[in-house]
Parts: C-alpha cells; sequence; structure tokens
C-alpha cells in the first residue's frame, strides 16, 4: 500500500514532466559544453600567467570550472521551461479565441 499513491495525474502533468525532461537534457549539454569552455583557458592560465600560477589553487580552478557548468545549466534550463510555458500560454489563447 505504501508504493500506491492516491492522486491521479492529469495529462497537463504528463507534458509537463516532458517539458522538465528536456529542460534538464538541454541544461545538462549546455553545462558540459560550458565547462569544457572555460575549463581549457583556466587551466592552462594557472599553468603560464605568473599570477594565475601563485594565487589559483586546485580548489579555486574546481570553483570557476563548476561556476560555469551551474551557470550554464540553469540558465538553458530555467529559459526551456519559459519557452515551454509560453507556448503553452499561447496555445490556450488560441483556443480561447
Amino acid at each position: 500500500m505504501a508504493g500506491r499513491s492516491f492522486l491521479i495525474r492529469s495529462p497537463k502533468e504528463e507534458e509537463s514532466n516532458a517539458a522538465v525532461r528536456e529542460a534538464v537534457l538541454l541544461g545538462a549539454k549546455n553545462a558540459a559544453i560550458a565547462g569544457t569552455v572555460v575549463a581549457v583557458p583556466t587551466l592552462v592560465g594557472c599553468r603560464v600567467l605568473p599570477w594565475a600560477k601563485a594565487n589559483l589553487n586546485y580548489t579555486a580552478q574546481a570553483l570557476i570550472i563548476s561556476a560555469a557548468c551551474i551557470a550554464g545549466f540553469f540558465i538553458t534550463a530555467d529559459k526551456t521551461i519559459l519557452r515551454n510555458a509560453r507556448q503553452n500560454t499561447i496555445g490556450k489563447l488560441d483556443k480561447s479565441t
């Protein structure tokens, strides 16, 4: 009985899950791209530039790279969810007229 739910999912919730899944996949893709794009100059700069070599330890390098990954994920996921919500709203307006 613990595994059964008394709630019945509506078709809109199924669409919502598909939109969230799409947002997560696009966010992960862009996070990987952003991480790669930021990692290369960060790691090269820390080996070549005297200031970076003296001031950016491994933790700082990891924070710089992970901040770019996180930002890429959340910005992309947010834009995707907002785009889907906008399309749903426009679809509702078209049906009502």
